[in-house]
């Protein structure tokens, strides 16, 4: 073993760093939201979200990374730490947009795990359905399901 590979003597078991896990999808969400670990929880119940990894949290509860899989796609979540300069913003001019198969099945589960309906799944224009929810966070979801 190198001298670079070496431990400190006082080093404990935990202190290794975990295995990366694969980022799915070439453009990935990163969300700051007021609980991160609550947001994964809710995602999972209402998107079907995977947790792929997660910091635990600090003394304070907040927890400054968690990366899910939404979808096929990675989707990573932070709690704001304003005293690094990473302060917590109301969501604002854009959206998480889900290309569904099921939109009614998608809907559903995102309604009952207490999503806020926006815009219920609608035939639209383009020639696809789509919707819109709130999240308990203020994040904006859409669903669209292409008919054609």
């Amino acid at each position: 073993m190198s001298s670079t590979d070496a431990k400190p003597a006082d080093a404990k078991p935990n202190d290794a760093k975990p295995a990366p896990c694969p980022t799915k999808g070439g453009l990935v969400a990163y969300l700051t939201v007021d609980g991160a670990m609550k947001a994964a929880e809710f995602y999972a119940r209402a998107f079907g979200a995977e947790t792929a990894a997660a910091i635990p949290p600090d003394e304070q509860g907040r927890t400054m990374h968690v990366h899910l899989y939404v979808n096929g796609s990675s989707l990573m979540l932070s709690d704001a730490f304003p005293e690094h300069g990473h302060p917590l913003q109301a969501p604002q001019s854009f959206n998480m947009t889900l290309m569904v198969d099921d939109i009614a099945a998608w809907w559903a589960r995102a309604t009952e795990a207490g999503a806020t309906p926006l815009m219920p799944p609608t035939d639209m224009f383009w020639g696809d359905r789509y919707a819109q929810l709130r999240d308990p966070f203020g994040v904006v979801w859409a669903m669209n399901q292409q008919t054609r």
